[in-house]
């Protein structure tokens, strides 16, 4: 069994904050999320009028369970933007990426979106393959996007109306 058949994934709750902001600290620490900002996102994933989806992957660890990865979706309208995802070192390579982005795709889905949209670091080709595996394609470029370091972030696009590539795929990537 691979780490992403072990863990399991499920709605991401303020209590995941602090271990989220963990990982989010060790995989970007140029660029974390700060805590006001998960808050700020988990606010709107609650109730009737929820445009947000955010999940977390908890896997067995040495102390119980650990979160291992996270995800996250916003919707308006007939978009829909994948705000983040990330998946812990160890786990990388065991398809936690593809189960995570899965679960964003199948969430615009029901938020009845017509397209995804996307930023990626231009230096992270791991994330950009895992996201052409699964349809997207690259649209243009934001310009020193990701601060402090000034970094450029690739933009791709989804439209929902093709069918879901790559889901069930293996893969090296995350």
């Amino acid at each position: 069994m691979t780490g992403s058949e072990t863990a399991v994934l499920r709605e991401m709750r303020w209590w995941d904050i602090d271990p989220v902001l963990r990982l989010e600290r060790e995989l970007f620490p140029e660029d974390a999320w700060s805590r006001g900002m998960f808050w700020s996102e988990l606010a709107h994933a609650r109730g009737p009028g929820a445009t947000r989806r955010y999940l977390v992957a908890e896997a067995p660890g040495a102390d119980g369970s650990e979160i291992v990865g996270y995800a996250g979706l916003a919707a308006a309208g007939e978009q829909s933007d994948v705000q983040t995802i990330a998946v812990a070192r160890p786990q990388w390579g065991t398809g936690l990426g593809g189960r995570l982005l899965t679960e964003l795709l199948k969430a615009a889905t029901a938020f009845e979106c017509a397209e995804v949209l996307l930023e990626c670091r231009v230096d992270n080709t791991r994330a950009q393959r895992l996201y052409e595996r699964f349809g997207f394609e690259p649209i243009g470029f934001r310009r020193g996007y990701y601060q402090p370091g000034n970094v450029d972030a690739l933009v791709m696009r989804l439209t929902t109306d093709q069918p879901v590539r790559g889901s069930d795929e293996g893969s090296e990537d995350g």
